[in-house]
């Protein structure tokens, strides 16, 4: 089993956690990853694109000239795609491009990016993470104690406002439930900080 170091709010290392192999101790499947990301930018596309068709677009109900002898080409409408005010053909239109990959695929693609943290030695356990109001130098020093200087995804084991406040305002630093952890967040930040609760929760779920 895998393990990692345990760690207080200040930065010390107050013992060891041993990990769910099954979980963290995975190959890493890096087609599922990519697969997974996919997904999930495509689920965060808004779709709100949309042009006009000629059903759409103002005027040309008239035909503008006669069918025949005016030595011109036939037309219908002046508002054909090929007029200038035209509709346009094939245009874009307001959809979703959310899709789902089946359950197994999402969950072995959660666990090889929790694996891939801990191969790369960029996931830190927390004892405890409580903040008794919200304070954002509090937070900073909590991180300048693990020595996390780029991007963080904290994972705190169920939604603690005092946290989510405090860990607001930080760039680069993102907060979320153990409910909520996702390959996206994983894999776009640097370093996973998770409470030693959150682990638990995870590894109750994926296992």
């Amino acid at each position: 089993m895998p393990k990692v170091a345990l760690y207080n709010q200040t930065g010390s290392q107050v013992g060891e956690i041993e990990l769910n192999e099954n979980v963290f101790g995975i190959e890493p499947n890096q087609n599922v990853l990519f697969e997974a990301i996919i997904m999930q930018r495509a689920s965060l596309r808004q779709g709100t694109h949309k042009v006009k068709n000629r059903s759409e677009v103002s005027g040309g109900g008239r035909k503008p000239w006669r069918q025949k002898g005016t030595g011109r080409a036939r037309q219908g409408s002046i508002r054909s795609p090929q007029w200038r005010g035209g509709g346009t053909v094939f245009g874009p239109q307001p959809r979703s491009y959310s899709y789902k990959l089946p359950k197994k695929v999402r969950r072995l693609a959660i666990k090889s990016a929790l694996s891939s943290k801990v191969l790369e030695e960029n996931l830190l356990v927390l004892e405890n993470l409580v903040f008794e109001t919200p304070k954002t130098k509090d937070f900073k020093a909590v991180l300048n104690g693990l020595s996390v200087e780029k991007k963080a995804l904290i994972v705190t084991a169920d939604l603690d406002e005092n946290v989510a406040l405090s860990a607001r305002n930080l760039p680069g630093v993102t907060v979320v439930t153990a409910d909520g952890i996702n390959v996206l967040d994983v894999v776009n930040h640097d370093k996973l900080i998770m409470t030693k609760a959150a682990v638990e929760k995870v590894e109750e779920v994926l296992a």
